[in-house]
């Protein structure tokens, strides 16, 4: 288990529009190390992107076979130096939304500066980052998007009622009778609380 957060990959029938708004960062401890990364990540299916990225950055932008983005970050980056090999889940957003998640999540904020943040778990593992303004166009449902499980003995009722008060809005993603509320964040991005 990573420390901080879980994943979860459910399968979609729902067709990727446009570029995600969350991505992971793969992390290397040396040019070699991120070049086998690259390597391994095309060899299970992945390919080469181009997101606006510079030729003078050097992390290298993949997706997934499923078109999914994500980089792997060049080695001697300080900002992600003990994250793990998943250094990251960098999203579009704004740096109220890093607010709201630093407060929804009890993580402090371990970066705030030039309307970007970044949270992080007490106990370490990777990174929660927003890259602040512009913020790209939201284009559909988001296809990453966090799932909130109240603590064993919690009230899911009380779980969504805090997390309003803290700028969440109700949402109706077409989800019908469901035992989750589909909740949004001050940028809009949805997200669920079990």
């Amino acid at each position: 288990m990573t420390p901080g957060f879980r994943f979860r990959f459910l399968p979609s029938q729902e067709r990727k529009l446009g570029q995600n708004r969350m991505h992971f960062d793969l992390t290397s401890t040396s040019v070699e190390d991120q070049q086998q990364t690259v390597a391994r990540a095309l060899g299970l299916g992945g390919q080469h992107i181009d997101v606006g990225q510079r030729p003078e950055e050097g992390h290298v932008v993949l997706a997934d076979p499923e078109g999914n983005e994500f980089c792997v970050i060049e080695p001697g980056n300080n900002f992600l130096a003990d994250c793990g090999f998943i250094g990251a889940l960098a999203c579009d957003g704004s740096q109220e939304v890093g607010y709201f998640w630093s407060e929804a999540l009890g993580w402090p904020l371990v970066w705030d500066q030039d309307e970007e943040t970044a949270i992080r778990s007490p106990h370490g593992g990777p990174k929660i980052t927003w890259g602040g303004p512009p913020l790209m166009p939201k284009a559909g449902k988001n296809r990453l998007h966090f799932d909130l499980a109240p603590p064993v003995h919690g009230d899911q009722r009380a779980e969504v009622d805090r997390l309003l008060s803290l700028g969440a809005t109700r949402i109706d993603i077409g989800q019908g009778e469901v035992s989750w509320v589909v909740l949004a964040d001050p940028d809009g991005n949805e997200f669920c609380v079990l």
